[in-house]
């Protein structure tokens, strides 16, 4: 049977390329423009993370920079003894002063290097440290909506996958690049004294390589940038392949060689790509080799020119020969140095963004004293909320308007994507509506900060995050408010039975991929993401299908302890369940973003509306 054409998605050839005319327009000019703010954000990386070392680092290569000048100086000493007429053993005697001088500045040279790069080594784990520490500080209060902004999954990729990886690189290319222009400023003070004509004539033999290695590097940029949805596509069905959440859905559903196609599909035509930019990248360096080597013998030729004409002594020309090999050396340092600066930097710079993009999303400071002005709500008000997710081309929520009172179970009922999670999600403060209010007493939150919101809000997710922490963390989420609250917050949501059955109680991880780790059914776990609700205490409990993966008996259970727990609590419970919600004080029925009905199940069914609908519907199915 032959196999149907992938569908790939949002992903194809051109889409890879999508950035390329973009990069294309950089120039040498460019980065030479660049090249000092590069260096000053480079230090300033190092400088917050250590004064000390960054201070040793310059320092160090700074005085290896001199002493790198002092030895070529003593080097025309010693040059110039060897060179005079008189026996053997007289020249070398008088040039043995200048040896010293050589030996002595090299050993010092070489002293300094080695300090300079034990601060550099120091330098690396502590940026590593900072970038990440400062990555996952802005990932953590960027407002919810964003994780479902692909733009905003397009920036965390770039940041994530190599952005925040290079800062220590591009703090030892920032340092490089001070280190190979000290020195090359160094030999060209010492060059120029020998004869000023010689330097311009060096410049040939390395601008070429210079260039290839600056097109080289943006060649590959461009192509990493471009191939970003690539990898996270590859990333996505390599979880799928490899990860114990859906590897029973693979096998049951022999999903394995659609899968390994689908992969396949992907991984071939990255192949290709980066065939294509291996090919173009060697024909740039050949050529930038080529000519650079036809600027390296014009140097020679020149030397030898000046050497011809008496324009020089020999004991000079021979200082001009080390001195020419260690400017080289120096400036192919410089340029492979800056190249490799602009290249990371331009990812270093992704990294950079990603942190600006999420400050900018950061809620602006609060207006009011938001902990003070949230506590103890008499009741809660939205007045004409709409909200739409990022690249949708319909709102979730339309002038939704609703009031709940404290000590209230209020229910939000309505068929799938008609908008109760999105509405519960904006009254615990994880979304902030595009337009209307919300009202906590005559409070609006707009005014203060989420987090006041959502510690004084609980909420009981179908979609709960199974954390790789034991059950006691599990529940207390790092709150911990003691062992009675911790044993009755387990034993309301029937979560007491499962951590008994546990081998270390409350210290069992509750992950299989660690050593003692213990897995947990989908039951077993809704009982411990309820417990973990129920032990916030808070004035607002938010209960989304808290009960999806239970069984009937602990399902009666699990109500029974809501309601012994919502006394004088305010409960907003979200469930097509319906038979749960026929005890709250008022029903809100939302279809397609809209409140469409509201009041008590008695109400509701004599409507004979929606609500009506939905419940007989279910009712029908245990006559």
């Amino acid at each position: 049977m032959e196999e149907e054409a992938l569908d790939m998605g949002e992903i194809t050839i051109s889409d890879w390329y999508g950035h390329a005319d973009k990069m294309a327009e950089i120039r040498f000019r460019t980065i030479a423009r660049r090249l000092p703010s590069l260096v000053r954000q480079a230090m300033g990386v190092a400088w917050r993370a250590s004064p000390r070392d960054t201070l040793c680092a310059v320092i160090l290569n700074l005085l290896g920079g001199v002493f790198t000048a002092f030895g070529l100086l003593a080097t025309t000493g010693v040059l110039t003894a060897l060179f005079t007429a008189g026996p053997t053993l007289g020249r070398v005697q008088t040039a043995l002063p200048s040896l010293a001088l050589v030996a002595a500045a090299a050993a010092m040279r070489a002293t300094l290097q080695a300090g300079a790069g034990w601060a550099q080594s120091r330098l690396n784990p502590q940026i590593s440290r900072l970038s990440e520490e400062e990555l996952y500080r802005q990932t953590s209060e960027v407002p919810l909506v964003a994780f479902d902004d692909p733009d905003f999954h397009d920036a965390l990729e770039r940041a994530t996958s190599r952005g925040m990886y290079v800062a220590s690189t591009v703090v030892t290319s920032a340092i490089d690049v001070l280190t190979a222009a000290i020195g090359l400023i160094a030999v060209a003070g010492v060059l120029g004294v020998l004869h000023p004509g010689l330097l311009p004539l060096l410049l040939l033999a390395v601008l070429p390589d210079a260039w290839a290695a600056v097109r080289a590097a943006r060649m590959r940029y461009t192509t990493e940038y471009a191939l970003i949805p690539v990898h996270r596509r590859k990333w996505i069905i390599g979880k799928l392949l490899a990860e114990r959440s859906s590897a029973a859905e693979v096998r049951a559903f022999t999903m394995r060689g659609f899968l390994l196609r689908m992969y396949d599909a992907v991984a071939v035509a990255e192949q290709d790509v980066r065939l294509a930019l291996a090919r173009r990248q060697t024909i740039t360096r050949l050529i930038g080799e080529a000519i650079g080597g036809l600027g390296a013998a014009l140097v020679y030729i020149a030397l030898g020119l000046l050497l011809a004409v008496a324009a020089i002594p020999l004991a000079i020309a021979g200082t001009a020969v080390l001195a020419i090999k260690s400017a080289q050396t120096s400036l192919a340092n410089l340029m492979y140095a800056t190249n490799r600066l602009y290249e990371e930097g331009l990812y270093f710079t992704d990294f950079t963004r990603f942190l600006d993009f999420c400050a900018d999303r950061h809620h602006p400071p609060s207006t009011l004293p938001a902990t003070a002005a949230l506590t103890g709500f008499r009741r809660i008000a939205a007045e004409n909320v709409t909200f739409s997710y990022p690249g949708s081309d319909a709102p979730a929520l339309r002038g939704v308007c609703l009031e709940i009172k404290r000590g209230e179970v209020i229910a939000f009922v309505g068929e799938n994507g008609s908008g109760k999670t999105t509405l519960a999600k904006i009254l615990a403060g994880l979304y902030e509506p595009d337009s209307g209010t919300v009202f906590w007493d005559d409070v609006d939150l707009a005014d203060v900060h989420p987090d006041a919101v959502r510690l004084r809000t609980a909420i009981i997710a179908q979609d709960h995050t199974r954390w790789p922490l034991t059950a006691r963390y599990n529940i207390t989420m790092g709150t911990d408010k003691g062992e009675p609250a911790l044993h009755a917050a387990a034993a309301i949501a029937g979560a007491d039975d499962v951590i008994a059955g546990l081998p270390h109680g409350y210290r069992t991880l509750l992950d299989r991929r660690f050593k003692d780790g213990c897995e947990l059914s989908g039951g077993q776990w809704q009982r411990i993401a309820v417990a973990r609700g129920f032990h916030r205490d808070a004035d607002l409990l938010i209960c989304d299908e808290p009960t999806a993966a239970l069984d009937a008996r602990a399902e009666h259970a699990a109500f029974e302890g809501l309601r012994a727990h919502a006394d004088g609590r305010t409960v907003v419970l979200i469930t097509h369940r319906l038979a749960s919600v026929r005890y709250a004080d008022r029903i809100y029925v939302l279809d397609h973003g809209k409140i469409v009905e509201q009041g008590t199940h008695e109400a509701l069914i004599a409507a004979d509306g929606l609500y009506r609908d939905l419940y007989t519907l279910q009712a029908a199915a245990y006559r």
